[in-house]
């Protein structure tokens, strides 16, 4: 993998998006989400796109998070395979790790 940058720890308990075959979601803090905003916004892609790697539990992957205006912070999507591997459920809060 790439190398890695600047590393943010946070604990967050995933949700999904509503409507059908809704994505899964875990929202950075607002105020990590501000540090991270005002660092890297130059590197945002289109849509506040912003290349990572996220750790949660054993699993690694390349990702990338997406600000989203309307909730003042970053969203770090869990794909199915992310879920399934780590077992995560809705209503329980994970120890997630990024970085930029």
């Amino acid at each position: 993998m790439k190398q890695k940058a600047v590393q943010y720890q946070f604990s967050a308990k995933p949700w999904q998006h509503a409507g059908p075959g809704g994505w899964y979601f875990v929202s950075l803090p607002v105020q990590l989400s501000k540090e991270i905003r005002t660092v890297f916004k130059m590197n945002e892609e289109g849509w506040g796109r912003l290349k990572a790697i996220a750790k949660i539990g054993g699993t690694e992957w390349k990702t990338a998070i997406w600000f989203d205006s309307k909730r003042n912070t970053y969203l770090l999507p869990l794909k199915a395979d992310i879920r399934k591997k780590e077992q995560l459920l809705l209503d329980k809060t994970i120890e997630t790790i990024i970085w930029i």
